[in-house]
Order: structure tokens, then C-alpha cells, then sequence
């Protein structure tokens, strides 16, 4: 018995580690081809690891177009749509959770529901809602649909549920307003969950293409994934260079993870299971 449990432990760390290399060979691929020259990218057989490793195509990214302006771009709209996402949300899952009004439940069952809606769908009518404000080519227009995230009440409303009620009533007693009990409260006791919305709010705005190229008209006020698209010529792609490109713009959302990450597997736990 005890045989088979070593051979079953076994087989499952070794395919464990098969699927982790398997799911790293891509990766490896986008960083040695980064280090090739234009010359080297086609050559047969492929060279996994390039005879003459070169910085050239990390350069020419920041030659091409103004890097560090779409970097700054990114970084201020991915940035802002999170922290939007998760004050709105916040509010309005303790509101369902802990505050009691006429159709509660039915009004968070409709805001659920819409989670069911194609993006694509809706997408017309918010162009259409952006050019009437006059919006259109503004960080704005990319930035406010994050006041509607029903997936992110949705993982909150579970987690605020499972806060006892005593807390909140003991401070009402000493004195405390709403706001102050959702603030000083309810908020702390849902770090983890905060903390994954986070994580995936950000890798959601920072990788998003269709909007941000709806919305921004200017090539000054275009996002990274817009400004990597450029890289893909009409005849040719110059795949070191784009490898580059992508490899740098994935930085701030491996920074962000390494830091929360101790949060998000418990944080998708909170949400995901308990209510």
C-alpha cells in the first residue's frame, strides 16, 4: 500500500512538472527570440538559444513609437479603472450584503444577470452614450465603464456575507455612520477578495485592445496593446522586435501578482465558495 502511494505521489509531481514545462516552452520562445538578430529568426533548425544573443530589437521597440509615453498610458488608465472598480463595487456588494431596502434581492439578481451579456453586444450603445457626453478620444470614455462590474460585486457581496453582523452593530453602537462601518469595517475583512479583483481588474484594463482603440483617436493617448499591434507590418513582422514589446509590457502585471499573491488564491476561495 504504501508502495503504490510513492508511485501515485510519484506519476503526480512528474506530470505536474511535464504541464509546467510544456506551459513555459512559449515563454522561453518569446525571450530568445527577443535576443536574435532579424537574420537568425527563420534559420533551420531553430535556434532555442541564439549564437549571438543581442539587445537590437529592446531598442528598436523604443525607437519605433513613443514607449514609455503608451507605457505611462497603460499604466495611468489600468491603474485608475481598478481603483474605480473597486470603490464602486465595494459600496454597492456591503449594500446588498449588509443593508437592508425594498427588492434587494431582485435588484442584485439583475445586476447578475447582465454578467450573461457579450461585451460585444454592449459595446455600441456605450460608443454611442461616450459620443453624446462628447468623451470620444478621452481617458475618460476608456476608464468609466468600470463603475459597472457586476462580476466584481458579485465575488464581494459573497465575501461581505460571511462577515458577522455583530461587527458592524458593535459599531453603530459606539457611534459609527454607514459609511464609516463600510470604510473601517466591512472593508478590511475583505482584503483577500479586494486583492484578486485587484489583480485580475488590472491584467483585464492593461490588456484590453478593442475598447482603447474605440475610444482613443490619438496615436499620443494610445495604449500599449494598440502601440504592440503596430509592430505586425502589413508584409512583414519583424517577430524579434514584437517579442520585445510584449515581453516588456508583461512587467507591471508579473510585478502586480508577485505582490498579491499571497492574497488572490484565498481571496477566489472567499468568493468563489463561501455565501
Amino acid at each position: 500500500m504504501i508502495h503504490k502511494k510513492r508511485l501515485s505521489a510519484a506519476a503526480y509531481y512528474l506530470l505536474g512538472t511535464l504541464i509546467a514545462v510544456l506551459a513555459t516552452i512559449p515563454f522561453l520562445w518569446m525571450i530568445t527570440t527577443s535576443l536574435k538578430a532579424r537574420g537568425a529568426l527563420m534559420s533551420i533548425p531553430i535556434e532555442w538559444i541564439p549564437k549571438e544573443p543581442t539587445l537590437a530589437a529592446y531598442v528598436k521597440v523604443f525607437s519605433k513609437f513613443p514607449f514609455f509615453r503608451t507605457i505611462g498610458n497603460s499604466l495611468f488608465i489600468s491603474v485608475t479603472y481598478t481603483v474605480i472598480t473597486l470603490i464602486s463595487a465595494s459600496m454597492a456588494a456591503f449594500a446588498f450584503a449588509k443593508l437592508e431596502f425594498p427588492r434587494a434581492g431582485m435588484l442584485l439578481k439583475v445586476f447578475l444577470a447582465t454578467m450573461m451579456i457579450p461585451t460585444q453586444v454592449t459595446m455600441i450603445p456605450l460608443f454611442v452614450v461616450m459620443n453624446k457626453m462628447q468623451l470620444i478620444n478621452t481617458y475618460s470614455s476608456v476608464i468609466l465603464p468600470s463603475i459597472f462590474r457586476p462580476f466584481a460585486i458579485f465575488l464581494l457581496v459573497q465575501q461581505m456575507r460571511t462577515i458577522p453582523n455583530d461587527y458592524l452593530d458593535a459599531a453603530r453602537i459606539d457611534g459609527a455612520s454607514t459609511f464609516r462601518v463600510y470604510f473601517r469595517v466591512a472593508l478590511p475583512l475583505c482584503r483577500p477578495t479586494l486583492a484578486t479583483l485587484s489583480i485580475t481588474t488590472f491584467m483585464e484594463a492593461w490588456n484590453d485592445y478593442l475598447w482603447p482603440l474605440l475610444m482613443l483617436t490619438d496615436k499620443v493617448k494610445m495604449t500599449l496593446p494598440i502601440a504592440l499591434s503596430t509592430l505586425n507590418g502589413q508584409y512583414s513582422t519583424e517577430y524579434n522586435v514584437l517579442m520585445a514589446g510584449s515581453l516588456i509590457s508583461m512587467v507591471p502585471i508579473i510585478l502586480v501578482y508577485i505582490f498579491a499573491q499571497k492574497y488572490f488564491e484565498n481571496g477566489m476561495m472567499a468568493g468563489g465558495i463561501k455565501g
